[in-house]
């Protein structure tokens, strides 16, 4: 029998053995831990502060690795000789909105403020350059400071400052614009105004939270009640008063360019708890009450309209506008009328303000006669034309049920069920798969926060989801650090009336179009399958054209796709002076879907031969990391910046 006991050479072998083996399962757990961060992405940041200080030069111009991880997918070249590169628009175009352009306007009808509406260039007319900042361009300052300082060289128009000098709206302070918060209605502020309101409507119940503010001017009074965690989607013409929708976003307050005119609003029915009009000139009492219809279209049952100024204090300015007390108090009366047909009660009157309040259902109107709209789907109105016609409300079985559906207080209402899909009216969409799509975003949150560390924080501010589908991402993004506007294509399913009742803001677009929005007007723009949806439809060169129109210089964009479809994006995307990278899936380097990321640089007029920041500068970057000087100058520029973008630079440097 073989003894038990070894003798001492084994006895000497035995603690090496031990040793050799538990360096090799040390190894293979370091190999396993490398793979799976993707070539040691743990620590990006610190991994590059810890070179830098060693070697500033190790930072190669960036050579990102886009082949396929699919053996089943061709894998494509990473030269690309034949990649298009878009040059630079003419400096004329730096404010340019495509849809809304002064030329092309004046050359519609002024009937129905139809000049004013979106009017878009023809295929064959389309501007494919690339719009440059303005020399000087600063990043906005950050929220809530943004809400009242806009730096002057990104929106360098002073005629609101002159024109609207006695009412409060905008100054001009050395190189900046200051907004002191004030409004042609509310000259002590908007926040005492606001203050007024809420005696009648309650804004602080958690009821209020989606408003809309017609004619909004620089949006004051939204930028006010964002602090209040109300969000409002405001609107203006673009006219003579310059740029007043382009302040409202430069502030960090959702805005778009827009009008009452001729056709419908871009918004669901039943979609605001709020609908406001301070001195917006609409005339609410012309058209057989046709804007008044459109207004109580989107206003939920139950929701506010607050109308402040024209042609309440008549009494006081009748002289001022060359008209007759008669005339005046003829109009009110017609607004009257109108709102006892659409079921609206006057809650209050003082002063320049009167408030109705529209009913929960239709059970208590009592209407001898008025046009009922015929149409079936009241959310289908892309390019539709406006009729003085009342939408019906939804159908209730008793005089005390909220037609449509009550929503929860916010924010409760962000994640409850929906009422258009508890009623199962969003076809394809249950109660089970709405909670899964919540499941899923917060999963897909969790991982962008990896690859951009600083989304979530005051960094991204102005947001857009290009294909909000039930606005899981904004969602799960929520904060009030942040909005973000919801865009439901028009080819995708109608969604949107989800979203609202969700508590969140959002509008309809087709993107082969541009968006009714001025240049440089958003911080991170984010879509999921958007491309997919628009393969066969239009070409991908004009989406990400107008994608690099609206974003912020050194903004970022997440898309979400199949591998297929983000080769071609960013074979584009290549000539566009975009830092790109392609991402694996939360799940692993197997699924068909990826995660496209990029950053826009810092480009500005005359300034055409500036591809990237030197490594030089990145260096330098590094060096302020840390500091408590809060305005060090950004080596090469003429602008200051905190330490909070230095950080901010350097996550951009490294993605």
């Amino acid at each position: 029998m073989a003894s038990k006991y070894h003798g001492p050479n084994n006895k000497t072998r035995r603690p090496i053995s031990i040793l050799i083996v538990i360096g090799l399962c040390c190894f293979c757990y370091l190999i396993g831990v490398w793979q799976k961060s993707g070539s040691g992405k743990g620590d990006k940041l610190a991994l590059a502060v810890t070179k830098q200080t060693a070697d500033c030069n190790i930072f190669p111009p960036a050579t990102l690795d886009f082949e396929s991880h699919h053996n089943y997918v061709e894998t494509l070249e990473t030269s690309e000789p034949t990649t298009k590169k878009f040059k630079s628009c003419e400096s004329k175009y730096t404010d340019y909105t495509p849809c809304q352009e002064q030329d092309r306007a004046m050359t519609f009808p002024r009937e129905n403020m139809i000049y004013r509406e979106r009017h878009c260039p023809p295929d064959d007319e389309k501007l494919r350059c690339l719009i440059l900042a303005p020399k000087g361009y600063t990043t906005p300052f950050p929220w809530p400071k943004s809400r009242d300082y806009a730096y002057y060289a990104n929106v360098p128009y002073k005629h609101l400052t002159v024109e609207k000098a006695v009412q409060n709206w905008v100054q001009f302070q050395g190189n900046v614009f200051k907004f002191p918060g004030g409004g042609t209605m509310f000259p002590r502020g908007a926040d005492a105004y606001i203050d007024e309101l809420a005696s009648v409507v309650p804004v602080k119940s958690g009821m209020i939270r989606t408003a809309l503010d017609t004619g909004c001017g620089v949006a004051s009074w939204g930028a006010y009640l964002l602090k209040r965690n109300i969000l409002v989607m405001s609107f203006a013409p673009k006219d003579n008063h310059e740029a007043q929708v382009q302040f409202a976003l430069e502030r960090g307050v959702p805005a778009v360019i827009g009008v009452l005119g001729s056709i419908r609003l871009p918004y669901p029915s039943r979609a605001f708890d709020m609908s406001h009009c301070s001195r917006c000139l609409i005339p609410w009492a012309s058209n057989e009450g046709m804007y008044m219809m459109e207004v109580d279209r989107v206003l939920r049952p139950g929701g506010y309209w607050i109308l402040s100024g024209p042609p309440l204090n008549w009494k006081t300015y009748h002289k001022v506008w060359n008209r007759t007390k008669e005339e005046c108090k003829a109009e009110q009366k017609r607004i009257e009328d109108y709102a006892e047909l659409l079921c609206w009660e006057k809650k209050y009157e003082r002063g320049d303000i009167a408030i109705w309040r529209k009913n929960i259902n239709g059970k208590s109107c009592r209407r001898t006669s008025a046009n009922i709209c015929q149409t079936k789907d009241t959310d289908n109105v892309w390019y539709k034309k406006m009729d003085a016609c009342i939408t019906p409300y939804p159908t209730v079985k008793d005089s005390d049920e909220v037609a449509g559906g009550e929503l929860k207080k916010f924010p409760a209402r962000l994640f409850a069920v929906p009422p258009r899909i508890s009623k199962e009216m969003v076809p394809g969409v249950t109660v089970e798969s709405y909670q899964e799509d919540n499941k899923l975003w917060k999963k897909h949150i969790t991982s962008y926060k990896r690859i951009i560390s600083l989304l979530g924080t005051t960094r991204y501010h102005n947001i857009m989801d290009m294909n909000a589908g039930l606005g899981g991402f904004a969602a799960a993004l929520d904060s009030p650090k942040l909005w973000v506007m919801n865009v439901v294509p028009t080819i995708a399913d109608n969604t949107l009336g989800v979203v609202y009742e969700r508590g969140l803001i959002g509008i309809y677009h087709d993107w082969c179009e541009g968006f009714s929005t001025y240049p440089r007007t958003y911080d991170l723009l984010h879509a999921n399958r958007l491309f997919t949806l628009y393969e066969d439809k239009c070409e991908f060169e004009d989406i990400l054209l107008e994608m690099d129109r609206v974003l912020r210089p050194e903004g970022s964009i997440i898309l979400r796709d199949g591998v297929e479809v983000l080769n071609k994006v960013r074979k584009i995307a290549a000539g566009l002076r975009w830092e790109t990278k392609l991402v694996d899936h939360e799940d692993g380097p197997l699924v068909p879907e990826k995660i496209f990321v990029a950053v826009k640089q810092y480009v500005v007029e005359g300034d055409d031969t500036k591809t990237r920041q030197t490594m030089n500068e990145s260096c330098q970057y590094f060096e302020y990391i840390g500091k408590p000087d809060n305005s060090k100058k950004i080596p090469g520029r003429d602008k200051k910046v905190s330490s909070q973008r230095w950080h901010t630079k350097i996550v951009q440097l490294l993605m």
